[in-house]
């Protein structure tokens, strides 16, 4: 059988690729490329359902693949709906939940709904920390300070907080731990550190409550203040509140 002049002419060989085939070698490139720079696993409307399929929880749809589903993320349909949930979340007065500053304008599109990108940076470990047991004077007041030591942490980069509920963290049991609320701090490239403090009301008036970042000696303080129970019991009674 002569091959001199048939697609692919080398004797052995396969023959010249398909629109198809091809299309289909760049959506896996384009995938892998993608992966490489986003982690799904901080999307928080990327889910795998029990079909092994992907469904986007903002927009409702399912996705073949991750690939189908990267592509959907960058679509007008899934970016209109990031607009409108963070307008909305923005007119409800709802915060970051690791900064817990307000969200607005583009921070909140782009910051706490969108796809974040991942960071492939070493970790160092754990900074240290100091806790000390404090108590208002005045209006005898227990609460906390804490301060945190980053020698090796970047110069743009500024330590944040963020509170957290036994419900929402996974290591204990959020039932045994009920009475137990969290405090977690980050930097990068230290690892989070989370500190167990009771499940109080926490007074969040100018001087009861506030953080400091030491950028000299790179050092993070913060100090809480817990209200006092008769504060916590008739916090709602018109005339009592302080």
């Amino acid at each position: 059988m002569d091959y001199q002049n048939r697609a692919g002419s080398k004797k052995g060989s396969g023959g010249v690729a398909g629109f198809s085939e091809t299309n289909a070698d760049r959506r896996e490139r384009l995938r892998k490329l993608a992966l490489e720079t986003i982690d799904l696993e901080k999307d928080p409307y990327f889910f795998k359902n029990h079909l092994g399929s992907f469904e986007c929880k903002l927009c409702l749809t399912v996705h073949v693949n991750d690939g189908s589903y990267l592509a959907h993320t960058q679509g007008r349909k899934h970016q209109t709906n990031l607009a409108r949930r963070a307008a909305r979340d923005q007119r409800e007065g709802r915060t970051d939940p690791i900064t817990g500053l307000p969200i607005t304008g583009a921070a909140g599109a782009l910051g706490a709904s969108a796809i974040q990108v991942r960071k492939n940076l070493m970790k160092v470990g754990r900074p240290g920390y100091r806790i000390t047991k404090i108590r208002d004077p005045l209006a005898r007041q227990e609460g906390l300070r804490f301060q945190l030591q980053y020698p090796e942490i970047g110069t743009e980069i500024v330590p944040r907080h963020r509170f957290m509920s036994a419900f929402e963290q996974r290591i204990e049991n959020a039932m045994e731990n009920k009475q137990f609320q969290y405090l977690l701090v980050a930097a990068e490239p230290y690892e989070a550190v989370g500190f167990k403090i009771p499940n109080k009301e926490i007074d969040r008036r100018p001087g009861k409550f506030w953080t400091h970042y030491d950028k000299d000696n790179n050092e993070y303080f913060l100090q809480l203040l817990f209200k006092p129970d008769k504060d916590e019991r008739y916090a709602g009674v018109p005339g009592l509140n302080r």
